[in-house]
């Protein structure tokens, strides 16, 4: 029986509030957050953590001093395994990307696991060269490293994978019965932004935001569904991509519709939904005299999600690609346009 090794990859967050600096230091010391070279991004980096921290920490002072996203990235690892478990010896390990536990570390146990095959599945997925993109270039360092030469498979997005779209759309109608029948409503499909050179470089991440909220209002299949994606978690004095999502709620309590948030490109709570989401914009909304606000829970380990995760896992071991699309039969969505593709 194989023994297979599935590493799913996440953003991290500190885990407690003397971490928040040291974590915000690694988030802006990598090179594809910020793209100047060493030893300037190095200074700089100490720079824009020391000046964030506190604010961070007000933040994180919210939900308990520090986040909760490996507790629950650990649940869906644990849950998919549970899912793959007719395939063969399957372990999961987490790696998360700015803070504990890193590639350097997770790499060590997947060796100690000693695979046969090793699947890379990042829990993002809109692929982008600041997050998917990121973890492979950390995996394969730390990999080459360690001399871990086991064959493998990275699954580089599903932005329309069935599970992912199905679990979306089901918690998204439920959050929508809970708007009284008398108003009307917008959808408002709320991803992390992005600095728009970014995306102009041909990072294919807004492209794929797109086509995951279509695919849930074509799933959701209502008809005169009012709805728009929209950009939030701005930093900095670069021009992102948008609209904002401050920008969208103002526009809804102009038009006098209540809202519905959904975090299309998250798969767990963390910061950006429970305290962005449900507090920030809860309040802004609350100011802006919106008749109701309503927030879509993320997909967690809503069984659907599991299911979809496990059905990318499959086909990427039924693959010798390096790299492979999460959408069945097909190698390479992304446009030609959009070079930051790894395919």
């Amino acid at each position: 029986m194989d023994r297979i090794a599935v590493v799913l990859f996440n953003l991290g967050g500190p885990d407690s509030p003397d971490s928040v600096r040291p974590f915000l230091f690694n988030l802006f010391n990598d090179s594809a957050i910020i793209s100047i070279p060493q030893p300037f991004r190095w200074c700089l980096a100490q720079i824009i953590s020391l000046r964030r921290t506190p604010v961070a920490k007000e933040i994180y002072s919210h939900i308990g001093g520090k986040s909760p996203l490996l507790q629950l990235t650990e649940k869906q690892g644990n849950a998919l395994q549970h899912e793959l478990q007719d395939i063969g010896f399957i372990r999961t390990f987490v790696c998360m990307r700015y803070w504990h536990p890193m590639s350097g570390d997770v790499v060590k146990k997947v060796a100690e696991f000693a695979p046969d095959r090793i699947v890379l599945l990042p829990l993002y997925p809109q692929y982008s060269s600041t997050t998917s993109g990121s973890s492979f270039n950390e995996w394969r360092s730390a990999a080459k490293r360690a001399n871990l030469l086991t064959s493998t498979v990275a699954i580089c997005c599903y932005p329309t994978e069935v599970g992912w779209i199905e679990a979306q759309t089901q918690l998204l109608a439920h959050s929508m019965k809970k708007v009284s029948n008398k108003l009307k409503l917008r959808v408002l499909f709320s991803a992390h932004g992005l600095p728009k050179k970014i995306i102009m470089a041909g990072d294919p991440y807004q492209w794929h935001v797109e086509r995951t909220a279509s695919a849930i209002v074509g799933h959701l299949n209502i008809e005169d569904l009012d709805w728009v994606i929209c950009y939030q978690s701005r930093v900095g004095p670069l021009e992102w991509i948008g609209p904002s999502t401050e920008e969208e709620l103002a526009r809804a309590a102009t038009d006098g519709v209540a809202v519905v948030v959904l975090p299309i490109a998250f798969v767990s709570e963390h910061s950006e939904t429970l305290v962005e989401l449900d507090i920030e914009y809860r309040a802004e909304a609350s100011r802006l005299g919106i008749v109701e606000y309503v927030r879509v829970p993320a997909v967690g380990i809503e069984p659907a999600f599991i299911r979809g995760l496990g059905t990318l896992v499959r086909e990427a071991l039924s693959d010798d690609q390096c790299f492979r699309c999460g959408e069945h039969g097909v190698k390479k969505i992304c446009p030609t346009d959009r070079l930051a593709c790894p395919q």
